[in-house]
């Protein structure tokens, strides 16, 4: 795929989130799991809208907003034990890291 790294990198955590929350308890899956779920999508098509966009500003700010939202519902499913440590530690540098490449387009675009 072409386009910004941002949204690959995305799209791969969102693979990989997919799997992970179809292992949470059915009481969870379909509250904490879906909303997790949605915001990874949200925070994909957010970043493929800035790709398109003339005004990218919005969106990524937008998109920096649905990252710190799943850091914290990522650690939930971690302190109740939904997720292992492994599996929280991996979805904590993919989140820093869409993070750090989201303020860096930012910037990008402030400056222009």
């Amino acid at each position: 795929m072409e386009g910004p790294k941002v949204v690959t990198c995305s799209y791969d955590f969102l693979r990989w989130v997919v799997p992970h929350i179809a292992k949470f308890p059915r009481n969870q899956r379909y509250t904490l799991g879906e909303r997790i779920e949605n915001k990874v999508i949200g925070l994909l098509e957010l970043l493929i809208e800035a790709q398109y966009s003339k005004d990218k500003t919005n969106a990524l700010k937008n998109a920096n907003l649905e990252i710190e939202k799943l850091r914290y519902l990522f650690r939930l499913s971690h302190d109740l034990r939904l997720i292992n440590l492994k599996s929280y530690e991996f979805a904590a540098r993919y989140l820093l890291e869409i993070g750090s490449q989201v303020g860096g387009w930012l910037k990008h675009e402030k400056a222009s």
